[in-house]
């Protein structure tokens, strides 16, 4: 069935008129009735009943009617998404993202689309969560991904994936490898600035265990997880960070993980946006394609 026909059949039924038709379509009375004559042998069907100048649709034009706005709306639709796809985009995305997501999950996604899009480069604007939701108000950013929600009437948080928290110390600071909570507290601990989503995650766990920041003893404070890492490497304390952040070290027996006894400790990563601002095709698609990936 030509899409071409329904066209034309469509607007024969809204005119009420072969006349009117021709006109809003620029095309012949004659061509007009050629595609409603084809439209009925295909059917085989009378779509239009003629008393003179008037058309009068039968019940089985009613019912082509609303099948024919579908497929034509349809195809209009179908038409712009493959438009969409082929279309190559270029440019910079500033991709914002808090420091596990940004330095652990960004590179290897921005490689991915890049290699799908060499014409795209990007700026990875990487930050503490809270520092990052400023930024998308101050709309700098479009798009963030990171690891706690600030600004949550203004920014609109997707779930994007779930990152374990575990305590970690260096080798010869702590000998159990399985310790409580009661005893976790014993021992100084590191800890990120105030905005990162690693400590504030921290603290709601400690505050869920009935302990407050008050309540332990802090050996220090860093700005970034790589401090906290050097920190915990040379004994200052212990310290709750993402497993991604300290996958190579576990490995190669810099750090030791420190179970906790009956205590899961899992947060989650979003991708945030404004909610009142639209993304441009660029983001959009990088946007489309990272919630594709299996992470």
């Amino acid at each position: 069935m030509d899409i071409h026909h329904l066209r034309v059949f469509v607007s024969v039924f809204k005119n009420r008129g072969f006349s009117k038709a021709s006109e809003e379509l620029h095309l012949t009375q004659p061509t007009i009735s050629d595609h409603i004559r084809t439209l009925e042998d295909e059917l085989n069907c009378k779509l239009f009943d003629r008393l003179g100048r008037t058309i009068i649709p039968t019940s089985a034009a009613d019912i082509l009617y609303s099948h024919a706005i579908e497929v034509i709306e349809n195809a209009a639709a179908l038409k712009e998404a493959v438009r969409f796809v082929k279309k190559e985009i270029s440019g910079k995305l500033i991709i914002g993202a808090s420091n596990i997501p940004g330095t652990y999950l960004l590179p290897s996604l921005i490689s991915g689309f890049q290699k799908r899009h060499p014409s795209v480069s990007f700026e990875a604007a990487i930050s503490d969560s809270k520092i990052i939701a400023d930024r998308i108000l101050r709309h700098e950013i479009l798009l963030g991904i990171v690891g706690a929600a600030f600004s949550k009437e203004q920014i609109s948080y997707t779930p994007f994936m779930e990152d374990e928290l575990i305590v970690v110390s260096s080798p010869s600071f702590i000998k159990a490898a399985k310790i409580t909570m009661k005893d976790l507290v014993k021992y100084p601990m590191i800890l990120r600035e105030e905005g990162s989503g690693t400590r504030r995650e921290t603290e709601k766990i400690l505050e869920g265990k009935g302990v407050g920041l008050e309540g332990i003893k802090i050996a220090g404070t860093f700005g970034s997880t790589d401090a906290v890492k050097q920190a915990v490497k040379a004994g200052l304390g212990i310290a709750i960070l993402s497993r991604l952040s300290v996958i190579d070290e576990l490995r190669h027996g810099i750090l030791k993980e420190i179970k906790i006894k009956d205590t899961t400790m899992k947060r989650m990563f979003w991708i945030a946006t404004h909610k009142k601002r639209s993304l441009p095709p660029a983001h959009t698609m990088f946007l489309e394609y990272i919630k594709s990936q299996p992470l």
